[in-house]
C-alpha cells in the first residue's frame, strides 16, 4: 500500500486580497458543498473575486463565492452559482474569530481554494485594510525588489 501525498491542488486564488488588505493570521477551513459544486471545483470553476466570510450564530459563511455550474450537471438540481456555503471549523477557532472580528475590527477574506486529501479547503485570512498610502508603498517596495533582482543579475 502505498502512502498519501499531501500535494495541494489550486483551484482558486484571490489575489486581489493581498493588495487590498493586511493578512495578519491565516485559518484553514472545509466547506459544505453539494454534488455539482463538488464536480466544478474539479474543473476548476470557481472565483473568489468579490467573496467575503461572515460569522453568524456562532458559525462561519462564504458569501459571494461564484462557482459555475457544468453544463453536464444534473437536470433535477437547480444550481445557485453564488449561493451561500457554510465553513467547517472548530468551535475555538470560530470563538477566537469571532473575538478578533467584532472587538479588533479585522475582516475575513477568502484567500484559496484548494484541494487537500481530496477535500475542497478554503485558506482564510484575517485581515486589516489597507489605506490608500499603504498601497502604494507595498507597490514601491515591490517595485524596488523587482529592480534590485534586475540589478544583481546584470553584474
Amino acid at each position: 500500500m502505498s502512502k498519501k501525498t499531501t500535494t495541494n491542488h489550486q483551484i482558486a486564488s484571490n489575489k486581489k486580497a493581498y493588495h487590498e488588505y493586511f493578512i495578519e493570521e491565516r485559518y484553514e477551513a472545509g466547506l459544505a458543498l453539494q454534488g455539482w459544486e463538488v464536480k466544478s471545483l474539479r474543473a476548476s470553476r470557481a472565483h473568489l473575486k468579490e467573496s467575503y466570510v461572515l460569522l453568524r450564530s456562532g458559525e462561519a459563511f462564504l458569501f459571494g463565492c461564484h462557482i459555475s455550474p457544468l453544463v453536464s450537471a444534473s437536470t433535477h438540481v437547480e444550481a445557485d452559482p453564488t449561493r451561500t456555503r457554510k465553513l467547517l471549523l472548530h468551535k475555538e477557532e470560530i470563538g477566537r474569530l469571532i473575538g478578533s472580528v467584532e472587538r479588533k475590527g479585522y475582516t475575513l477574506i477568502p484567500l484559496a481554494m484548494y484541494w487537500k486529501h481530496n477535500r475542497a479547503k478554503l485558506e482564510l485570512g484575517l485581515a486589516r485594510g489597507k489605506k490608500e498610502h499603504d498601497k502604494r508603498a507595498t507597490e514601491k517596495d515591490r517595485d524596488w525588489e523587482r529592480d534590485k533582482q534586475r540589478l544583481m543579475r546584470e553584474r
